[in-house]
């Protein structure tokens, strides 16, 4: 294995047992019987490399704080969502876009180098599995780092638009109150009411984060792509998500009716449960380096 061995953050990940003998056997089983894995990754992976996560119990953004993400149709029709959401990321961004990879990212990058892994679909927005080096891969709600115009389609660098925001805002500060899983913080309504937002540079049109928001819905062309994907693969791994949003589990239910073996590797309950194959409780950091 070319995994450098990173400490992990468990600052936010949900406590476990280490990962008994048994089940890595078993892991190593089912990894070793395929040959074209179908890999789906959840928030659940990113926990160790410091990023929070909605669902766990205890300890995700759910239930620690009544914060929800952003709703798209908010987003596109209010100006002052608008302002609240930018003002918040742009305090966020830094720390954000600064998290690197962990030895599980690592791990599904090597199995893909080996051949092992046909394809990763990750539900996050986070770019860690590209810094890790992934490459047969589709971020199926997008990406933070890129930013589009909702009018143009004109796309720019996150870490562009962030130079944008500190030639508008050159005396704007703001403390921020703890991070979630898209990069958003917490910050206060005065806080944010002057602060000043970029247009597109070509049209004048809104910007957006290169990300699917919730109440909005992944592009009918990435899923067929995914479809394909999968129809091309002998078994699926679901490593470090609770498959509540439809959006991934969609994938599960295609895997289950072309009769797939699935493995799951989630602290925590999962919609896929009761047809999994294989269910374990571990962190992914801490079993995916044991598997060869």
């Amino acid at each position: 294995h070319s995994v450098s061995r990173t400490s992990p953050n468990l600052a936010f990940v949900p406590a476990c047992l280490p990962p008994d003998p048994m089940e890595v056997e078993e892991l190593q089983r089912f990894v070793s019987n395929t040959k074209r894995l179908f890999v789906m990754t959840g928030a659940g992976i990113s926990t160790e490399s410091g990023i929070p996560d909605y669902r766990s119990e205890g300890i995700g953004l759910y239930s620690r704080t009544d914060r929800r993400p952003i709703q798209h149709a908010e987003f596109v029709r209010s100006a002052s969502a608008r302002q609240r959401y930018w003002a918040r990321n742009f305090v966020g961004w830094p720390r954000f876009s600064s998290h690197q990879p962990n030895t599980a990212h690592l791990v599904l990058r090597d199995w893909e180098k080996l051949g092992k892994l046909h394809w990763l679909v990750t539900q996050n927005v986070d770019a860690l599995h590209t810094k890790a080096g992934s490459q047969r891969m589709t971020e199926l709600h997008g990406c933070m780092h890129r930013v589009f115009c909702l009018a143009c389609g004109d796309q720019i660098l996150r870490s562009e638009l962030q130079k944008h925001f500190e030639a508008l805002n050159p005396t704007w500060k703001a403390e921020a109150f703890g991070v979630a899983p898209d990069g958003d913080v917490f910050l206060t309504d005065e806080q944010v009411c002057n602060f000043q937002v970029p247009a597109c540079h070509k049209c004048g049109g809104i910007l957006k984060p290169d990300v699917t928001f919730f109440g909005d819905t992944v592009s009918r062309e990435k899923v067929n792509f995914v479809h394909q994907r999968l129809a091309e693969s002998d078994s699926m791994l679901v490593a470090g998500s609770s498959m509540q949003v439809y959006s991934g589990y969609r994938f599960a239910l295609a895997a289950q009716e072309k009769q797939l073996p699935i493995a799951i590797l989630n602290i925590g309950p999962t919609r896929l449960d009761h047809f999994a194959t294989l269910k374990l409780n571990s962190r992914c950091g801490e079993l995916l380096p044991l598997i060869v």
